[in-house]
């Protein structure tokens, strides 16, 4: 079969981080490292909201579902990764491939929507904390939580689709450690138009309309926070902020840094260097933010860690 165009391509290779061999044990030793962090501190996480009755409101619940979703979020490229290093090789299968794109989408979209879910929260019980519980009551709250993954399943279901009628060339490359939808499209050997306007629609309505969510509801919570004439008080609203303001700044803040990064340098490389911000620190330092600023949370995991220390 020659090198043409093959609509029946039966894998793609992943050319990853680095070609220096040297660094190769490096990279498998540091983001092995970093899959057992993050997955073992946002299991605690799980664990202690679940355990602890003190942790069972409506915050706690979004929380617990960001851990989740943060654990299959690293879950879809990092271990796929390990075993290309150990291997040494850069195939995936273009089955694996699609697959990685869908879940990528799905579990990046969720922890966008997570985020913006929780800023609503804390803006309900901070601007009207009467009616709080009537309000954020555990069937809204699930409600919630499930419209979420039904819209990502949807817009992501709609790239998959659209990505099965391109062509790629035999031995297509890609410039990544994992399928990023936006460098499948630049290597696929067919007209991509249709994608790319998807896409761009699709990253206008789930990253614009949430981030918009979050400015106003922290918009409205400031505006409180000017009326509050208690110092003590002030410090009570910006303290149960605080946690979710620095995992949004976390965030956005490295996704922005991938999008100018990819933008003004034009290398492939580079930009996937700089997406193992947010596609594996991020993930990893949840947990940890919440962890340390929040002592509920920290009461919760000493009660849990206590729990299950084998007795003297």
């Amino acid at each position: 079969m020659g090198a043409g165009n093959h609509t029946g391509v039966s894998q793609f290779l992943l050319l990853g981080l680095s070609d220096d061999p040297e660094l190769q044990p490096l990279l498998f030793g540091l983001f092995l490292s970093m899959y057992l962090v993050t997955v073992l501190g946002n299991l605690l996480i799980i664990l202690a909201v679940s355990s602890d009755s003190q942790l069972h409101t409506p915050m706690y619940f979004f929380l617990a579902n960001l851990s989740f979703v943060d654990i299959c979020f690293i879950s879809t490229t990092v271990p796929k990764m390990l075993v290309n290093i150990q291997a040494q090789s850069k195939d995936i299968s273009y089955i694996g491939c699609l697959t990685q794109v869908y879940l990528f989408m799905v579990f990046a979209g969720m922890d966008d929507f997570l985020l913006t879910v929780m800023a609503y929260d804390r803006f309900v019980a901070i601007c009207h904390p009467l009616h709080y519980m009537v309000i954020m009551n555990p069937r809204f709250c699930g409600l919630l939580v499930l419209m979420c993954w039904l819209i990502i399943f949807c817009v992501a279901l709609v790239h998959i689709l659209l990505l099965r009628r391109l062509t790629f060339c035999i031995g297509t490359e890609i410039p990544h450690f994992f399928c990023e939808l936006a460098q499948i499209l630049k290597a696929a050997c067919s007209d991509t138009l249709i994608n790319n306007i998807c896409l761009y629609v699709a990253t206008a309505l789930l990253c614009i309309f949430p981030l918009t969510g979050i400015l106003f509801s922290y918009s409205q919570i400031v505006s409180s926070l000017m009326r509050i004439s208690s110092a003590v008080g002030k410090y009570k609203v910006f303290f149960t902020c605080g946690s979710h303001l620095s995992v949004v700044s976390l965030f956005y803040g490295t996704s922005l840094g991938v999008y100018l990064t990819s933008t003004l340098t034009h290398s492939s490389q580079r930009s996937s260097v700089v997406s193992v911000m947010y596609t594996v620190v991020t993930p990893m330092l949840n947990p940890f933010i919440y962890s340390l600023r929040n002592k509920d949370v920290k009461g919760a995991l000493g009660r849990l860690l206590s729990r299950s220390a084998p007795c003297p």
